[in-house]
């Protein structure tokens, strides 16, 4: 009897140890996946503020678009000059992750 309570003690701290693996495991992917979004953001709003690509789009719009499509949704989007200031939102487990990510010529040009 005490080696049956003992082996489902094993089981529920083994289990409850992967269910919390498994949900930092998806935090960290979210959180690099919001990181790529504003990143891919940021640069296809400065290169179409540029000229670099042409597209019917305002900027600001061909970011949205940008992050939807990689599985974020854009909450700030700021422009000056040809420097584009993005930031993204992605969500997991009801748990926010925010990144920023600016792009732009280098400094100087």
């Amino acid at each position: 009897m005490a080696g049956t309570a003992l082996s489902a003690s094993v089981l529920v701290v083994a289990a409850s140890l992967s269910l919390g693996l498994a949900a930092v495991g998806g935090a960290a992917v979210t959180a690099q996946r919001a990181a790529a979004a504003a990143d891919a953001a940021a640069l296809a709003t400065a290169d179409a503020a540029s000229g670099a690509i042409v597209t019917g789009e305002a900027p600001c719009a061909l970011a949205a678009r940008v992050a939807s499509a990689s599985g974020a949704a854009l909450t700030a989007c700021t422009l000056e000059g040809p420097v584009a200031t993005m930031q993204v939102e992605s969500v997991y487990a009801g748990l926010a992750a925010v990144s920023r990510a600016r792009a732009g010529p280098p400094e100087g040009f």
